[in-house]
């Protein structure tokens, strides 16, 4: 029985890092527009103090390998010494059985010129068993060593990566694109319809235009390669279910935690996928399903972990937790998922309104709000989002994409409802194509539309983000 020889590792090596041969990045590359967090994971990988590896963490195709070779790029333009970069995918069959060590000796032997750290990059780390343990005293003992991982299995890497890389790693989650992001990127004319004019303020240049773009957000925009690629946007379905969401729940998930009934996880994905923003209990699910409910939990921890969706909780009057959850929401973290999935809906669809509810709160999720939904009494006794700080509501969102309420905001009863209990200075609403606000009863009610809120929120998180990263930097290096 043959055995991959050190020869066709090393060729592979060569294949892989061209740049040890010529000096530069490949043209496909550098004419891609980078997403907004290259400077803040550049920053955390050069930082001299920050004696850590670099954590990318991420569901799939958001674009982590792209994100690699900017930074690859940024470093072969500074003036790095080309021998002193190394690219690996740890999935490659040729590399099955290696290990870190063994991987660095070589790259260490076949790359052999230049002086100063060595920067080190290893895509899909979670192929390699037991990653962390051997990563670890690569921080510890090889300071020479600027190292970065990444992985789409957020659910392994997560887990793996806090047990046993304590100190040692720090980890970086890139988010699918905000509404913000594609924008930019989607923007080869450089004109926008809506701009930044100072933090918090906008110029509204057009909302027809603005509009057509979310709804595009809305159906493709999450990924920056079905948002960027026409040949991938006539394709969709083909592009979410084969490339992300059979490879997660077919191969990642089932290899993690041992599930055995593939086309039962399978089945519920899809049912909870089709009811996005949609309130669900677990009692539902079961008799839907015919699945047990404590499997059923432990199966929507998985879809959570893996950055598929996540649940959302009910909250009282009061912006109180039920002692006894029964119901949730459930939202995709990509709205662009229900495209691949059931295929596109146009703006005046039924169920379209769902997913401007799911694009909003893929915004928010990016910032790691504490968010829930409020539900308690009657029928008017609903809002939509609810954001709390130490136990408290301080904010409260009624989400609609419709302007029949710009007008008439004491027609929001539920959000009125929550706003007088909870004595809040201010609340919102959305709206399709209407901007107002109004004081009802000592609480300001503002209405922008749904599309430039969402812009808002994407650029709120990108920019809070960025800036917590930039002080953590500037603390480790002080």
């Amino acid at each position: 029985m043959k055995d991959v020889s050190y020869q066709q590792v090393e060729e592979h090596l060569k294949r892989l890092n061209p740049w040890w041969r010529d000096g530069r990045m490949d043209e496909a590359t550098l004419t891609l527009r980078p997403r907004a967090y290259l400077e803040a994971v550049r920053a955390l990988l050069l930082e001299p103090k920050l004696r850590r590896a670099v954590v990318l963490l991420g569901p799939r195709r958001v674009g982590k390998t792209i994100l690699i070779r900017h930074l690859i790029a940024d470093l072969l333009t500074s003036g790095l010494p080309p021998q002193r970069i190394a690219y690996v995918e740890m999935d490659h069959p040729l590399l099955h059985g290696r290990s870190l060590e063994t991987l660095i000796w070589q790259i260490e032997a076949v790359a052999t010129g230049g002086d100063g750290p060595r920067y080190l990059f290893f895509d899909e780390i979670q192929s390699h068993k037991d990653w962390e343990k051997h990563l670890k005293p690569l921080v510890d003992h090889r300071p020479d060593l600027r190292i970065l991982v990444s992985g789409s299995a957020a659910a392994a890497l997560k887990r793996q990566s806090t047990e046993s890389g304590a100190g040692r790693f720090t980890d970086f989650l890139l988010p699918p694109l905000t509404f913000s992001e594609y924008l930019d990127l989607r923007g080869e004319d450089g004109s926008q319809p809506i701009r930044v004019e100072a933090p918090g303020i906008y110029a509204l240049e057009d909302i027809s235009r603005l509009n057509a773009q979310f709804v595009e957000y809305v159906n493709y925009g999450g990924y920056p390669e079905l948002a960027l690629t026409p040949a991938v946007r006539a394709n969709p379905e083909r592009f979410v279910k084969s490339d992300i969401v059979d490879k997660v729940l077919l191969r990642d998930l089932p290899q993690l935690y041992g599930i055995k009934d593939i086309q039962e996880l399978n089945a519920l994905f899809t049912l909870l996928a089709f009811n996005t923003a949609e309130e669900v209990s677990f009692e539902q699910l079961s008799q839907r399903s015919g699945v047990g409910k404590q499997t059923i939990q432990k199966y929507i921890e998985y879809l959570e972990a893996a950055f598929l969706l996540k649940r959302v909780f009910r909250v009282d009057q009061d912006g109180k937790r039920y002692q006894r959850e029964r119901n949730f929401k459930v939202f995709l973290t990509n709205s662009a998922m229900y495209t691949g999935l059931f295929g596109a809906k146009a703006a005046d669809d039924d169920g379209f309104g769902h997913l401007v509810e799911t694009a909003l709160f893929a915004q928010r999720f990016h910032e790691d709000a504490h968010l829930n939904y409020a539900r308690w009494g009657g029928d008017d006794c609903e809002v939509d989002l609810i954001e709390s700080r130490s136990l408290k509501p301080i904010a409260a969102l009624e989400i609609k994409w419709s302007d029949r309420y710009a007008d008439r905001p004491e027609s929001l009863k539920g959000l009125m409802k929550f706003a007088r209990l909870n004595r809040l200075p201010q609340v919102w609403a959305t709206t399709r194509n209407r901007i107002s606000q109004q004081d009802k009863d000592g609480c300001v009610v503002r209405q922008w539309p749904a599309a430039a809120l969402a812009f808002h929120y994407g650029v709120r998180a990108v920019q809070g983000r960025l800036a917590d990263f930039d002080a953590q930097i500037k603390e480790i290096a002080a």
